[in-house]
C-alpha cells in the first residue's frame, strides 16, 4: 500500500527506532528508575537520554522535557494544570485536543475563549486588547493545510504582555525549527509518533524555565514518596506511573534522525508537496488548499465526490492510504467553506517517492474524471 497518511501516524519508522523498542521489549522489561538493578537503571538512562535529545533539539531544559503518550495529553496537561484565567485566545487552525479542552474550561466557567482568523493573526493580536488574557494557544502548523503559523512573533507578543503562550506542535515536530527559549514558548506539546519518527504512545510535553504546572495525574513517581502530594521538582511533577519505555527508547532514535536531518527533510517534503500540488491544480474538478510546505500536507476536494467516499475509492481500488473527512480541526473547516464535504489529506513523508506522487495524481485524475 501506498501510505499517504503521515500526519495521522508515520508510516515509516528507521530500523534505529523499531530495533530500539524491540530491544527494550525483549531485554529490558524493568521499570526505569523505580529500583537500584541493572534493568531499571539502564532504563533510567535512557530515558535521561531522550530527555536530553528533545532538550537540545527544542532548545529546552532536558529537566523540564516531560513525557507523554501523545500529544494530546500533553496539551490537556498544559491547559488544564496552567493558571490560566480569564480569557484565553486561540485560533481557526486548532485540532480539537485544544479546542475541546479549552471549550471544557469555558462550559464550567473557566474563562473567556475568543478565537481569532489564523490569517494575519499577528496583526490582529497587535490590534486586540490583550489585557485579561492569561494564554494564548496556537498550533505550530496547521494538520489540514500544512500552513506554517508564526511562532516567534505570537512568542514575542505574548512574552510582552505577560501571557503563557502553548504551542500544539503535533505537525510541526520533526517539520520545522522550533525553540522553547528563542520563540517564547511556554509549553510545548509534541508528538513522538509523527515527525519525530518515534512509535505510537510516545509524545512530550517541554516547559520553559519558570513555568510551573499543577499535576494532572497523581501516584508514585519513585522520589519523595512520603509527600502527600506531588513532587516539586521537574519533570517528576508531572509523570504519575510506569513510563513507557518502549515508546521513549523508539521516540530517542527517531528523534537523533529527524533533528540530523531536518533542513533536508524540510526539503524533500517542500518538494513533494510542490510536485503533487502542481500536478491536482492541473485536474479540473479539483480544488487544493494548501501551498508547498515541510510538514507534507496536501488537501483538497474532487468537485461533487464526498471526501471519505473519494478516500475509499483509493484504499480500495488504487491501494492508497490518506485521509478523508474533517481531520479534527472543525474551525479550519468552517473558515474553508469545507464543513459539509470535508477534504481528502495526502500527508508525504521522506519515505514516499515521485513515483508514488505520479500514481496518486493519475488515480485522482480517473476517479475526478
Amino acid at each position: 500500500m501506498i501510505y499517504f497518511d503521515n500526519a495521522a501516524t508515520g508510516g515509516f519508522k528507521v530500523h534505529a527506532a523499531v530495533s530500539a523498542a524491540e530491544s527494550v521489549i525483549k531485554f529490558l522489561s524493568a521499570n526505569p528508575g523505580r529500583s537500584g538493578h541493572r534493568l531499571s537503571t539502564t532504563g533510567a538512562k535512557i530515558v535521561a537520554e531522550c530527555r536530553e535529545v528533545l532538550g537540545n533539539g527544542f532548545s529546552a531544559d532536558p529537566a523540564r522535557v516531560i513525557f507523554t503518550k501523545n500529544c494530546t495529553e500533553a496539551l490537556n496537561i498544559a491547559v488544564f494544570g496552567l493558571p490560566i484565567k480569564g480569557k484565553v485566545v486561540t485560533t481557526t487552525s486548532e485540532h480539537n485536543s485544544v479546542l475541546r479542552p479549552l471549550y471544557a474550561l469555558k462550559k464550567h466557567g473557566k474563562i473567556d475563549l475568543e478565537i481569532l482568523p489564523t490569517e494575519n493573526v499577528v496583526n490582529t493580536l497587535k490590534e486586540t486588547d490583550l489585557s485579561g488574557v492569561s494564554a494564548i494557544i496556537t498550533t505550530a502548523v496547521s494538520n489540514v493545510t500544512g500552513a506554517i503559523l508564526p511562532v516567534g512573533e505570537i512568542g514575542e507578543i505574548a512574552k510582552k504582555n505577560g501571557i503563557f503562550y502553548v504551542v500544539d506542535g503535533a505537525q510541526g515536530g520533526g517539520h520545522i525549527p522550533l525553540s522553547v527559549k528563542e520563540q517564547n514558548i511556554s509549553c510545548l506539546a509534541l508528538a513522538g509518533h509523527k515527525g519525530l519518527g518515534g512509535i505510537m504512545g510516545s509524545g512530550a510535553l517541554i516547559l520553559n524555565d519558570g513555568v510551573n504546572i499543577s499535576p494532572f495525574a497523581f501516584g508514585g513517581t519513585g522520589t519523595d514518596t512520603f509527600n502527600e502530594d506531588m513532587p516539586e521538582d521537574f519533570p517528576e511533577r508531572l509523570e504519575a506511573g510506569t513510563l513507557n519505555l518502549p515508546a521513549i527508547a523508539s521516540l530517542l532514535e527517531g528523534a537523533r534522525h529527524a533533528f540530523r536531518n531536518l533542513s533536508n527533510f524540510a526539503g524533500t517534503l517542500s518538494a513533494y508537496t510542490t510536485r503533487l500540488i502542481n500536478g491536482l491544480r492541473e485536474i479540473s474538478r479539483v480544488t487544493v488548499y494548501s501551498e508547498p510546505n515541510p510538514a507534507g500536507i496536501v488537501s483538497f476536494k474532487i468537485d461533487g465526490i464526498d471526501s471519505a467516499a473519494a478516500a475509499d475509492i483509493l484504499n480500495d481500488e488504487y491501494d492508497i492510504a490518506v485521509r478523508g473527512g474533517f481531520h479534527c480541526a472543525p474551525l479550519m473547516h468552517k473558515a474553508l467553506g469545507t464543513e459539509k464535504e470535508g477534504l481528502v489529506r495526502a500527508s508525504l513523508s521522506v519515505h514516499n517517492s515521485s513515483g508514488e506522487i505520479d500514481y496518486f495524481i493519475k488515480a485522482i485524475k480517473r476517479i475526478s474524471g
